[in-house]
């Protein structure tokens, strides 16, 4: 499933990059910031957006945007996309519905075989015990 969030809802803005490049990091603002604010998403419903802003609560900030920086690339197109990829990765991650558990009972056979284990290792240690003369 992939997220599609229309391009102008994304804001970005450029700093200098802490990453690779050497002297030319200092003269380049090669790093990108990715801002998003999920209230104003039309991407998504109601519904999604409020589950999204439970699961995303640690990562929102007091104005409801994430905010992703990457100064992985020295280019500062390469490091835009990134930005993207580690978004839809977090929204992924935050809409995932894990499945839920059927609680189940053991076998007869199981419990059987348990209990066999458990009497077998006690009568091995029995059996170390010192014999009184």
């Amino acid at each position: 499933m992939d997220i599609i969030i229309p391009f102008h809802e994304l804001e970005f803005t450029y700093a200098r990059s802490r990453g690779p490049g050497g002297q030319n990091v200092n003269r380049t603002n090669s790093a990108a910031i990715l801002r998003w604010n999920l209230q104003r998403s039309q991407a998504f419903s109601e519904a999604v957006k409020l589950r999204l802003a439970a699961n995303l609560a640690g990562q929102l900030t007091d104005d409801g945007d994430i905010l992703i920086r990457s100064d992985e690339h020295r280019d500062q197109d390469q490091n835009r996309s990134s930005c993207i990829n580690k978004l839809q990765i977090i929204l992924k991650k935050a809409l995932f519905v894990p499945k839920r558990r059927v609680a189940t009972k053991p076998k007869r056979s199981a419990v059987r075989r348990r209990l066999d284990s458990k009497k077998h290792l006690s009568e091995n240690k029995l059996l170390r015990k010192k014999v009184a003369p």
